[in-house]
């Protein structure tokens, strides 16, 4: 690579100038779903092989009419599934490959292999005409890599290449030098702040941020604990060492105590090879931050490797915080199971001199080693036989085997959590397990309690980029050793100082280094240009269609009831566009007496009339703003205008934007046919129920996918909401906000008259969105320790490059997934580390850095790996792989991949992990419920099949799946269902002086239900109450307040407030369900006869249907796969 581009790269050669615009190569602008780093290492497990071409033998999962699955002895072999290459030399854990290559076959060159990161910038030939180019991968027409992979790259973009051809990106992720998010210099000044940030907040901390002094400190405010809460998961010497606490039946062995085998080897990782950094090539999109992060990537030469993390042989100990822990109020057991170990207030790291570190943890883990006891989490459950494995409370999210003083301050797994809680330590062993390697990430997420540190010197690491950490080593005092390459870095003399006990000489005390998760006020040099303003955008459907549904009096009352809650400062700018087969534009400048509409008739060539008045001040202008949303609900009240511009009104609205970035907000309410990017309905009513592959699942158009590339460029994200009783062809429309960081909100049926409930929905969404906190002018890059690489993002983002996201705004509501592989073998660490630092501009104009860093050990042997398996993050990771399969491939193809998926991770644990083969269906019972969610999935809007499924509804579930936190999505996934006709105070919640019922969790079958009772089941974005025939008639006239069952309302969405404790009680707990997350589930209650019952016995997971197998049979079927 010549000087020349290296240096363009860092802002200082003769290459190519940086602009603020669009990336002047349009290949640099192409989704880059996944870029491997080589191809050297062990061939990752892939469960989405593609089928062999014999034809499935009766013991596939059927996706049609349901076939009876034949008993074990009669089964006929069927072909593989999948297959599983292992290196030579070992076991084939797997099933005969049928119908394909030979285990060791290494793949032909004429499979798709990792080609170049982005390809030399000239002119792209336009795609033939027949091809589209807006599947989720960039080249649909190119053959797909081997299916669904685990751990290696999806196809990348241009021709392929073969196997000895190694990609011109970065070697791995954490030796990239132009590849963090920007360089600090070091200054003289630092501040902290740690102001706790309400829940509903919409900014990001409190006022106290600038100190009042030099080093001011604002401690954190103080309340009582909550209450009900279990203890922490960390591990305790008289308790197995991984896993939570049974449940079901108590098991039959008794916890051994931890033994006292020969620590293992103190060895100390290697110093990072300083040849690994290779510089991207071509020019990149704008603002991408990389070159002002090399100010100060100076690569020296690494120091002696240091053992120690935080020992300082000349120190006293370290002092004891004396704070009181901090409240957060009573969460849903979901997510209070998933904070245990984080329901306190950060306390201080206490690295006495002695103390473990990861350099020298191997005392500590060899005490925790699993190789002569048994946890909890490894006891083997019969699935066959134990039939009530649901636990009555919700599922917590397991704790990694690490010592307590490391345990205690890693990141909160709402946060940040891992598929796997112990990092195998090389591919081979990952490849055996059978289970994905991935994170699940809550990045943005609203937080209770958020450490903000004002400084002029952000300390990095010089050779990675990494943000110092609570899981770094200090050396000495002078000196700290990088976690994630193993660079020896000098402590800055600022960070000396710590701001907490005003005392200097302690940099292993500072705010940094004691919380995993932390907000910095980044210093100039983390700007490319001043930081934007908060700009809005509404972008108004104002056709016949869309002025019968009624959605535009509910949204201009919401946002003139919660216009001064819009976050931003005296610079907000905001604007409105309406559109129907024409687009109109408002002035609002400031001294009109009234709006002006400005109608544009040429949507062909659209142009902006009056550049300088459509977007306007907020402040100065509010009143010509609030007049404008109280009479266009009239304006267009008698139109008769069918047709819909929405093309034109997106390109319009992107000019607006482009000169400052911003939110465009998007409601439309039919299919858009005029102008450009205008659609014709795919959809064909007969195939909905179709037991065959689902078509129309990818994109109509490139159009919206161009767009928004554009959009993101310019720092615009879009938002759209799709209010519509008739098909709107999501799959192409929604691509305006994937792939430029935006949400999709569906409301099918929408009415104002005619679907009261989803209206309800319409409005708390609408207060929600224009009210949450907001980033603007976000990228997110993801690190790991060196010898990991990530290859495959999932959510709404564009990847700018092989690891850094592109994020126009960013909001409290998104989460991400990524994919990730061992390129080197971890032998010689004992623990891994990541880290995710999204630097954004707030709605204040402050430019901040969020960094969160989970640190997980290192293990050797499957039966520890399969011990810290996460079953709610395996599942997760799962539903946004299959997304893809379904899109790239089939859904029949998804479908059988997530059974493999099922099979493969059981199949290694009875081969590899069981020392007693026992008869039956065995799994661990950190995974006893992975069937389970495996048939959930199955049996979920996104992926069913032989059940009448409209498209974009089947779309919109798939969107959800991508981009929703994982506590939201396994609601979705897996339902909760709740007895609620003999709710009592007995372990109930007590917040805000109201009395919350706990009542149990049930299975999702129809035996758990009864004719006497009233059942709640909540399915995340919708929960239905169900009324059983004989219940009793004091629950209908105390909760719902009619005499009798047949005086139950036929479309009843609101319960009304009654002076009883049985109402009382009732309301709290679906409010407070509801509380517990950012959108709005619309509530049914239903009767036998009720045209929603059938929506309600979907949910029932665990029973059969016409078209799909019950719990029971699914699991007859994985039994014989298993044992073919």
């Amino acid at each position: 690579m010549s000087t020349a581009g290296f240096n363009s790269q860092n802002g200082t050669g003769t290459g190519q100038a940086y602009a603020n615009g669009p990336s002047q190569n349009p290949v640099a602008l192409q989704q880059l779903p996944g870029v491997s780093y080589g191809m050297t290492h062990q061939p990752a497990y892939n469960p989405m092989q593609p089928k062999a071409t014999t034809s499935p033998a009766p013991g596939l999962y059927p996706s049609g009419p349901y076939q009876p699955v034949p008993p074990v002895s009669s089964h006929q072999p069927g072909p593989q599934l999948s297959s599983y290459p292992s290196s030579p030399g070992q076991p084939l854990l797997s099933r005969p490959l049928m119908g394909g290559p030979p285990p060791h076959t290494p793949p032909q060159s004429s499979s798709p292999s990792p080609g170049p990161r982005l390809p030399p910038a000239q002119a792209t030939p336009p795609p033939p005409p027949g091809v589209s180019t807006t599947s989720y991968y960039p080249n649909p027409q190119q053959p797909m890599a081997p299916a669904w992979q685990y751990n290696t790259a999806t196809p990348p973009m241009g021709p392929a290449t073969s196997m000895s051809t190694h990609p011109r990106g970065p070697v791995a992720n954490h030796m990239n030098q132009a590849a963090s998010l920007a360089a600090p210099s070091p200054s003289s000044s630092a501040a902290y702040s740690s102001a706790p940030t309400p829940h509903s907040t919409t900014q990001l901390s409190g006022p106290g941020i600038t100190p009042t002094s030099m080093h001011g400190y604002h401690q954190p405010g103080t309340a009582p604990p909550p209450m009900n809460l279990m203890a922490p998961q960390t591990y305790q010497p008289s308790r197995p060492a991984y896993g939570p606490p049974p449940t079901g039946p108590p098991p039959t062995m008794k916890p051994t105590p931890p033994p006292t085998g020969p620590p293992m080897a103190n060895a100390t990782p290697p110093p990072p090879k300083t040849d690994g950094a290779v510089a991207g090539n071509g020019p990149q999109a704008s603002n991408s931050y990389n070159h002002v992060d090399n100010k100060m990537a100076g690569l020296t030469q690494p120091g002696p490797p240091g053992r120690h993390l935080g020992h300082y042989p000349s120190l006293p100990p370290g002092y004891q915080n004396t704070s009181a822990p901090h409240t957060t109020p009573p969460m849903h057991p979901a997510m209070q199971a998933a904070t245990q170990p984080y329901t306190q207030a950060p306390q201080p790291y206490q690295q006495l001199p002695g103390g473990p570190g990861p350099a020298q943890l191997s005392p500590s883990l060899a005490a925790m080693s699993l190789q002569s006891s048994t946890p909890e989490s490894l006891r083997a459950v019969n699935l066959l036989q134990e039939r009530n494995l649901l636990p009555p409370t919700p599922v917590p999210a397991p704790t990694p085997c690490l010592p307590q003083d490391l345990q205690k301050i890693n990141c909160n797994p709402e946060v940040f959590r891992c598929t796997l809680t112990s990092i195998p330590q090389t591919q081979s062993l990952l490849n055996k397990a059978k289970m994905p390697l991935g994170l699940l990430l809550h990045p943005f997420k609203d937080l209770s309690q958020l450490p903000v540190v004002t400084s002029s010197t952000i300390v990095r690491c010089r050779s990675c980029r990494t943000y110092i950490n609570p899981f770094v080593s200090f050396l000495d005092q002078r000196r700290w050793k990088c976690n994630l390459c193993y660079r020896v870095n000098d402590v800055p003399e600022e960070f000396m100082y710590n701001p907490v006990s005003r005392s200097y000489g302690e940099p292993h005390k500072r705010p940094e280094v004691q919380n995993a998760t932390i907000e910095f006020i980044a210093p100039s040099e983390y700007m490319l240009r001043p930081p934007q303003p908060a700009v809005y955008l509404f972008v108004l459907d104002v056709s016949h269609n869309a002025v019968e549904t009624g959605y535009l009096n509910v949204f201009c009352q919401s946002l003139l009831d919660n216009i001064n809650a819009l976050p931003g400062d005296s610079r907000t700018k905001i604007g409105f566009i309406t559109f129907d087969s024409t687009i109109h534009f408002y002035n609002l400048q400031e001294g009109l007496s009234q709006p002006q509409m400005l109608i544009v008739s040429d949507i062909e060539d659209i142009f902006l009339p009056t550049p300088d008045s459509l977007l306007v001040n907020l402040n100065e202008c509010k009143e010509l703003v609030q007049d404008l949303l109280k009479s266009l609900p009239n304006l267009f009240q008698k139109t008769m205008e069918t047709q819909s511009a929405l093309g034109s009104a997106l390109q319009a609205a992107f000019k607006l934007l482009s000169p400052t970035g911003g939110r465009m907000s998007v409601f439309q309410t039919q299919l858009p046919n005029l102008g450009v990017g205008a659609l014709q309905s795919r959809e064909d009513p007969n195939q909905r129920a179709s037991a065959k592959d689902i078509q129309h699942l990818s994109p109509a158009t490139d159009f919206y996918k161009k767009l928004a590339l554009d959009c993101s460029g310019q720092q615009v994200a879009v938002d759209l909401f799709l209010l519509s009783s008739q098909y709107c062809d999501l799959a192409s429309l929604g691509c305006i906000s994937r792939f430029s960081a935006g949400s999709v909100y569906y409301y099918p049926s929408y009415h104002h008259q005619h679907n009261p409930a989803q209206v309800e929905r319409f409005q708390k969404d609408l207060k929600r969105y224009i009210t949450r906190k907001i980033g603007f002018e976000a990228v997110m890059r993801i690190r790991c320790t060196k010898g990991m690489s990530i290859h495959t993002f999932h959510g709404n983002f564009f990847v700018r490059s092989t690891d850094l996201l592109s994020l126009p705004n960013v909001n409290p509501d998104a989460g991400f997934a990524v994919q990730m592989s061992i390129e080197e073998n971890l032998d010689d660490m004992q623990v891994v580390s990541f880290q995710a630092a999204l630097l954004y501009t707030s709605s204040k104009g402050e430019r901040r850095i969020r960094v969160h860093t989970l640190c997980l050990p290192v293990v050797n042997s499957l039966s520890d790996i399969f011990a810290g398996a996460d079953v709610q993050a395996i599942t997760g990771l799962l539903a946004c792989m299959a997304v893809d399969r379904s899109v790239t491939a089939s859904l029949g193809d998804a479908r059988d991949a997530m059974t493999n998926a099922a099979i493969d991770s059981l199949t290694s644990y009875r081969q590899s992990v069981l020392t007693i083969q026992q008869p039956g269906l065995l799994a661990p019972a950190c995974l006893r419920l992975f069937p389970l969610y495996v048939l959930a999935l199955l049996k979920q809007r996104a992926f069913r099949t032989g059940t009448s499924t409209r498209l974009d509804d089947r779309v919109s579930a798939m969107y959800q799946l991508k981009y929703q936190p994982l506590i939201y999505s396994m609601l979705m996934i897996h339902p909760a269902l709740y007895r609620v006709d003999d709710l009592s105070d007995e372990g109930a919640l007590n917040v805000n002086e109201r009395t919350i019922p706990q009542p149990k969790v049930l299975q999702l079958s129809v035996e758990k239900l009864s004719r006497e009772g009233a059942f709640l089941m909540d399915a995340g974005i919708v929960m239905y109450l169900w009324i059983g025939r004989n219940c009793h008639p004091n629950f209908l006239m105390q909760v719902l307040g009619v005499p009798n069952y047949a005086a139950v309302p036929e479309n009843l969405y609101l319960l009304p407030e009654l002076d009883t404790a049985e109402s009382q009680r009732t309301i709290a707990f679906i409010g407070w369900l509801r509380d517990q997350r950012p959108f709005f589930p619309s509530l049914h209650v239903i009767r036998d006869e009720s045209q929603l019952k059938p929506h309600f016995m979907q949910n029932m997971i665990e029973d059969r249907t016409e078209s799909a197998l019950s719990y029971y049979e699914f699991l007859l079927h994985l039994q014989q796969q298993i044992s073919k």
